[in-house]
């Protein structure tokens, strides 16, 4: 697979990784599907934008619904790679996904959607502890289903979180750390995470294996990031320490959704699970694995935000 174009299937394309994801399939040359949801007379204009551009950079695009079993089985049948980016409310939905894999019998990998910890090796809040759990339930449904599988834990969205956490839109007096800021999270662009993704589901060396993505230039605390921030705007901020017993009782008092992100913040800039566990030599760390792939670091990132801060969209948990 590693010296051939894999036909490369995506599902969850429009949403916020997807996007990422189909740029990176084209740009390494594979011939790339996306299965997306019906046109309709309400579809958004942006969903509408996404379609054309997709059309332009020679996407083939499958319009079709989860629930249409015969179609997906046709469609998996037109390709040998599966990456799954559906977002965290349709986590489960990709039991629909790996049925019709198993029917149609031609799919070589299946990347399902996690992107986050490593969820066989952590554990959270009740609230993240649930969103893993359904995680876990998809790894062990691809493996009784018999499908070869590559399990990536690409720890956290750079993007997103330094939007989150520093705001360099703003400029902000005070900044929000969560507990100490001591605890080491890992930070990785949101390109090179679907870079890593493709070349990793077409590797023959990750074929059953799960891959993590630690490059040493990602590994960062809350203060390291407020620090090189203050360096390189010459601005200060002062540190607005949130404690982590207050975090601990948002995620018991809020609602369900809105205790999902508390919790998952508490998991990585507070329990600093990502870094919980060392790597050994039976792991697969990406910046290893492809050392030639000039990756982000997060200075690197922090310097695209001097000049045009990316603008993630919020996270979807409901």
């Amino acid at each position: 697979m590693a010296n051939e174009k894999s036909k490369i299937l995506i599902f969850g394309a429009t949403g916020y990784l997807g996007k990422y994801m189909v740029k990176a399939s084209i740009s390494m040359g594979h011939p790339t599907y996306v299965y997306v949801r019906p046109i309709k007379p309400n579809t958004a204009s942006s969903k509408l934008e996404q379609h054309r551009e997709f059309e332009t950079m020679g996407v083939t695009i499958v319009e079709g619904e989860l629930d249409d079993h015969e179609k997906l089985v046709w469609t998996l049948e037109q390709v040998d790679v599966v990456i799954s980016t559906l977002a965290v409310p349709q986590h489960l939905e990709q039991l629909k996904i790996i049925k019709a894999m198993k029917d149609a019998g031609t799919i070589k990998r299946f990347v399902p959607s996690e992107f986050g910890n490593e969820v066989d090796r952590v554990s959270g809040l009740p609230p993240f502890e649930a969103l893993l759990a359904n995680k876990r339930k998809i790894r062990r449904a691809t493996e009784a289903a018999g499908i070869p599988f590559t399990y990536v834990s690409a720890n956290s969205f750079a993007a997103y979180f330094v939007d989150y956490l520093l705001h360099p839109h703003d400029k902000l007096e005070e900044i929000t750390v969560y507990g100490s800021g001591e605890a080491k999270a890992v930070l990785n662009y949101e390109e090179d995470v679907a870079a890593y993704t493709v070349k990793a589901a077409t590797d023959p060396q990750v074929a059953n294996r799960v891959i993590i993505y630690r490059p040493p230039g990602n590994i960062v605390s809350q203060l390291d990031l407020i620090s090189s921030w203050e360096k390189k705007t010459g601005r200060s901020h002062k540190r607005v320490h949130v404690p982590q017993e207050e975090i601990v009782k948002l995620t018991e008092a809020l609602p369900y959704p809105d205790n999902i992100p508390v919790a998952i913040l508490h998991n990585i800039f507070i329990k600093g699970d990502q870094t919980s566990f060392e790597l050994t030599e039976n792991d697969l760390e990406a910046s290893k694995l492809y050392p030639d792939y000039k990756y982000t670091s997060v200075n690197g990132l922090l310097d695209i935000c001097l000049v045009n801060p990316p603008k993630p969209k919020l996270a979807a948990f409901s």
